[in-house]
């Protein structure tokens, strides 16, 4: 049980976190705003993202969108509850893992079912060249991925290491 709060813990960290700095972009910026933060490296812009990763389907009809990127999400984190519990038994780092990458969907489906788009304001660039703007839900899912990869050559490392691979 111990285990299942520190993993809703994580969770509602993210969750508050990312939806408190979108309700600050929301409320003290107009949609295209921006404030350099780093020269010629980081600025602060409010973007309203229609589609999922980078834009993706953000031209679609409601139909496509409904589906997309709230059913399918939605499913995807029942999905991941349950992948939650099997590795809070396995592996704690696959707990985390999966509990970012659910509280990066909780995120960013609590902008759509409310806003009908996603609130983004990170944004990368060097000089002309811009990484897509993105959001801390987006970032708890990347940092997510880079620790599945961890734990992959983790269990990789210890199969050889056992005679297994």
């Amino acid at each position: 049980m111990k285990k299942w709060w520190q993993v809703i813990v994580l969770i509602l960290f993210v969750v508050v976190l990312d939806q408190l700095t979108k309700w600050g972009m929301r409320d003290n910026f107009i949609v295209g705003e921006s404030i350099k933060v780093i020269d010629g490296l980081f600025n602060l812009t409010y973007v309203r993202n229609r589609g999922a990763a980078f834009g993706f389907g953000a031209g679609q009809g409601d139909l496509f969108r409904a589906l997309m990127f709230l059913l399918l999400p939605t499913i995807a984190c029942v999905w991941l509850a349950f992948l939650i519990k099997t590795a809070l038994i396995e592996s704690k780092l696959l707990a985390v893992a999966y509990s970012m990458i659910l509280a990066g969907a909780i995120g960013n489906l609590l902008d759509r079912f409310i806003l009908n788009y996603v609130v983004d304001m990170f944004d990368f660039y060097l000089w002309q060249s811009h990484f897509p703007a993105f959001n801390i839900a987006d970032a708890s899912i990347s940092v997510a991925a880079m620790l599945l990869i961890y734990d992959f050559f983790l269990q990789l490392k210890n199969k050889k290491g056992n005679g297994e691979a």
